[in-house]
């Protein structure tokens, strides 16, 4: 044993149930004379069986069940589920549509990322415990954050009905379609917001420094659209900053879930012991297709394509937050060139096996689901952002546990704390059903 490991003192560190993120996560860390003897990222949440409620119900009831997984990434969830059946029923939806819904993803692209940003990762930033004491530290930027925020839910609740678990989206097109003077609004809306997208950067900028200079190479995951060229949220292959692309049909054989002992979620990997998903995966796929707006966010924080960094996370998270906007006002455009037209829908059911994806706020996200000749679901695979991102976080407090443990106890807790925050993790709808078979 060095001098230097005599020196550094012994660490116990058992943070249980991390605080602002979604659901329960614990960090585990024990030290002895600067050796390390444990390090965990543990998920303690019970399973959730939505695979299992879904299995008897019929096609057009799938997205309203599944969408209750996440209160934040419920639009992502119904998109998913709704694409996911419309392939195993055989339905092409209008362009109109397509339109349609993708402006209602960036809705949830940017309320999630605000909140995100504005409300659990700027504490940390600011040295604060939460985002309350920085309302008397710094009442303009939080009033800002809350304004933005604000606008991206009255965004979601005109698209999808309601803020959080869409009525508008059913198998083939629309329930609901927003009127020609709404869109017009939301796009005067939208520019107006574009200003204060700009301070909300300047002042994550003024603390970036307190982003920890850690990096480790991984791959990154996330879909790719090359016709045409987008950078895609919604559209597109399974790609792999490793060079790999795979069709959506594809996804298990990406994903590779498997079950470890310190965790109620199943973990994933690809061809590393882990991969990432999330704003850095798909800027690292993507990042040359970001809208000017976006480009110039990401040069003010010097993020650039190959980041390995997982704190720029966040700072790849205002980059898209600043593209979504500037995406969806062309858009809005081009549907009030060609004018909103009411579309009728008829689905006749068959036996048939869909897969689909798209871009959560946290990253790429699947559904599949299989249906009898009746329309009725008979098996349901769903993968969340998250527990493709477990592996890869153990891994990151694998290397930064040493690099930082000389810091001390408190600092090290903080930068652990910080490194699952800036994941932006959707703990509890990781925790799916696990099939278990016990050996007698």
């Amino acid at each position: 044993m060095s001098n230097m490991e005599k020196n550094v003192a012994d660490v116990n560190i058992n943070v249980k149930h991390l605080t602002r993120v979604e659901g329960h996560g614990n960090i585990v860390v024990n030290s002895t004379k600067g050796r390390v003897e444990k390090v965990e990222w543990q998920v303690p949440e019970a399973p959730r069986f939505f695979e299992a409620m879904v299995r008897g119900r019929h096609f057009d009831d799938i997205q309203t069940i599944v969408s209750r997984i996440c209160g934040i990434c419920s639009i992502s969830h119904s998109l998913v589920a709704t694409k996911a059946v419309e392939n195993a029923m055989g339905l092409e939806v209008s362009e109109q549509t397509d339109m349609l819904r993708l402006l209602m993803h960036y809705s949830e692209q940017l309320q999630s990322h605000v909140l995100h940003v504005g409300y659990l990762v700027a504490p940390d930033l600011f040295g604060a415990p939460s985002v309350v004491p920085l309302v008397g530290k710094a009442p303009d930027a939080v009033k800002t954050i809350i304004r933005a925020h604000r606008v991206a839910n009255q965004w979601s609740e005109l698209l999808a009905g309601r803020i959080t678990h869409p009525i508008t989206l059913i198998p083939g097109g629309m329930a609901m379609i927003p009127k020609e003077a709404q869109l017009l609004e939301l796009a005067e809306t939208l520019k107006a917001t574009v200003r204060d997208l700009l301070t909300i950067v300047d002042v994550v900028l003024s603390v970036a420094a307190n982003l920890p200079a850690f990096e480790r190479p991984t791959e990154y995951v996330s879909l790719k659209q090359d016709n045409p060229p987008t950078y895609t949220f919604y559209h597109g292959d399974i790609a792999s900053t490793d060079g790999h692309v795979v069709p959506v049909d594809q996804w298990e054989s990406v994903a590779n879930e498997h079950v470890v002992a310190q965790s109620t979620a199943k973990w994933a990997k690809w061809h590393r012991q882990s991969y990432a998903v999330g704003a850095l995966a798909r800027f690292n796929n993507n990042a040359p297709l970001l809208s000017p707006l976006g480009k110039a966010v990401a040069d003010k924080f010097g993020l650039k394509q190959g980041a390995c960094n997982p704190f720029m996370n966040n700072v790849a998270q205002l980059a898209e937050a600043a593209h979504v906007v500037e995406a969806a006002l062309e858009l809005i455009d081009t549907l009030l060139t060609r004018g909103l037209k009411p579309e009728k829908v008829t689905v006749q059911p068959r036996a048939g096996r869909g897969s689909a994806a798209v871009e959560a706020p946290r990253g790429i996200l699947f559904h599949t689901y299989e249906f009898d000749s009746n329309g009725d679901c008979v098996a349901a695979n769903l993968c969340i952002p998250t527990n493709q991102n477990h592996a890869n976080i153990q891994l990151d407090f694998e290397k930064f546990v040493p690099e930082f443990i000389g810091n001390g106890e408190d600092a090290l807790r903080l930068g652990l704390q910080m490194l699952v925050r800036s994941y932006d993790p959707c703990i509890s709808c990781s925790t799916h059903m696990l099939n278990v078979e016990f050996v007698k």
